[in-house]
């Protein structure tokens, strides 16, 4: 074995990211309401940074100690203008240098005395769409189980049931395994006899340890066809749920026509009697761009802005800069202003990128605008890139999140790109397109002769589109509907 040291030079490229650059990306990602709340702490972290009104826009000429000040100091100042059409698209940030030239450094007026009510206003506007919460399932069961009269045994083990149902209202686990987790020595009998007072409970079926036990619980001795119904849920469930009336018939010797009115009265049950009782979050989406048609007829995009402040400089840092002896004091504010004048940039080549992103979008898919859903054209994240003229990525980021007003409703800027195929005639079609189709083709269909999903590829083949059968099962499940045999009706 031979061993030698030598030295050698290599040339290679390597791309890194600057901790500005990462954070201009972050923002560009940043959903409308999430940047508000990202400008709302560095209104609260950077002294130097300040949040323009109307009268302070209005009354910026006389917050100058001169005019002649007032007018130097207006040709330098940096705002935020969310109108403002800036052409450098969101890559000029790669090239922005660290160190910021001191003569781009402006002053403002004094810090917004409406900052601290507007944040206030904000607070109170989210706080009064929060809506009460609710009673949980927990709490009902509780407020009527304390009505029973029971031993302390019985009643610590009953409370310890109703904390151990989830959200549906079952119970989670068998009677012995409860048992066992407990921790503390109670009988069978006296379980059981806890757990049959919790199924006494409204709602009706609460306290089941199965779908079978849950739905039995609710069938009361005054239901139409009663013996029927607890059959039918005692022994074909399975049977039920594939649709197989036909072998019901035979097994239970039942009329079709009687296993069908007694399928109307279990389809009144409810097989989760706990989820009324589950809170739902409405999310409030906040559209950060608006499409519209011109008097030319041209669709064209603008910002919706009215959540996003326009920020600036304060002056009075910037005074303070060039008058203050101290050294420290003076590296302080700096560092404070090259925050703040990122930040600034950033919002605006976020705001750039987001307009010209969306009018590509808009120009591609026009005619869903005009049309509807059914008209919407395949389109890739990398013909948007192209239009644009930045990476793939930065679409992906761009429209991350992001929702767009239009005419038609509100939408993900998302659901505007997607994939597609080519029909018999050599026409590009979206997927979602090819989903619509196949959803009117379900619909129309003779519910008692079903189409399988071999008879559909046929049909969709009349239609223009030509589809295996894997791909209409898996669009078929993907939209949630039945195979042919849980469609057929009898």
């Amino acid at each position: 074995m031979h061993l030698n040291f030598s030295q050698q030079m290599k040339m290679s490229q390597q791309m890194k990211l600057a901790p500005r650059m990462i954070q201009s990306m972050e923002i560009l990602q940043m959903s409308v309401m999430a940047l508000q709340e990202k400008i709302d702490q560095e209104l609260e972290e950077n002294v130097v940074l300040e949040q323009i009104d109307s009268k302070q826009k209005d009354a910026h000429d006389g917050d100058s100690d001169s005019p002649e000040a007032g007018r130097e100091i207006e040709q330098r100042e940096i705002v935020v203008d969310n109108d403002h059409n800036n052409e450098a698209d969101f890559e000029r940030l790669l090239e922005m240098s660290a160190e910021w030239p001191e003569d781009n450094i402006t002053s403002g007026g004094k810090p917004s005395s409406n900052r601290i009510d507007e944040f206030s206003d904000r607070q109170h506007d989210l706080l009064g769409n929060l809506q009460a919460s609710p009673q949980s399932l927990q709490d009902y069961l509780l407020e009527q189980f304390h009505y029973f009269e029971l031993e302390t045994e019985e009643r610590d083990f009953g409370e310890f049931l109703v904390q151990n149902l989830d959200d549906n209202g079952r119970l989670q686990g068998t009677l012995p395994e409860i048992i066992q987790v407990y921790g503390q020595p109670v009988e069978y009998a006296i379980a059981d006899k806890v757990l049959n007072m919790i199924q006494r409970l409204d709602p009706p079926g609460v306290g089941a340890r199965n779908l079978q036990e849950c739905l039995l619980l609710q069938v009361d001795d005054e239901m139409p066809l009663r013996d029927v119904v607890v059959t039918l849920i005692t022994d074909h469930l399975e049977n039920i749920s594939q649709n197989r009336l036909p072998l019901i018939e035979r097994t239970t010797g039942y009329s079709l026509d009687t296993i069908k009115a007694a399928l109307e009265q279990i389809r009144t049950l409810e097989p989760f009697p706990g989820r009324r009782f589950q809170s739902h979050i409405s999310q409030n989406v906040s559209p950060d761009v608006r499409v519209e048609q011109g008097e030319d007829g041209q669709w064209r995009v603008t910002l919706i802005n009215d959540y996003t402040p326009e920020l600036r400089i304060s002056r009075k840092y910037v005074r303070m800069l060039q008058d203050n002896p101290d050294q420290q004091t003076k590296e302080y504010i700096r560092k404070k202003m090259e925050a703040a004048k990122w930040l600034i940039e950033a919002i605006e080549q976020r705001h750039n990128t987001l307009r010209k992103v969306s009018q590509a979008i808009v120009d591609h898919q026009s005619d869903f605008l005009e049309n509807g859903p059914e008209a919407i054209v395949p389109l890739k994240m990398q013909q948007i890139a192209d239009d644009v003229g930045v990476h793939v990525t930065t679409i992906s980021r761009a429209v991350d999140g992001k929702w767009m007003e239009t005419p038609r409703g509100i939408y993900p800027l998302r659901r505007f790109f997607g994939g597609g195929t080519t029909t018999a005639e050599g026409d590009e079609v979206a997927w979602q397109k090819i989903r619509l189709k196949l959803q009117e083709v379900i619909d129309n269909e003779d519910k008692h002769n079903p189409l399988s999903d071999d008879a559909l590829v046929k049909e969709m083949a009349t239609h223009g589109y030509t589809l295996a059968r894997r791909t209409i099962t898996k669009y078929r499940k993907a939209m949630n509907i039945p195979s042919s045999r849980q469609r057929k009706e009898y």
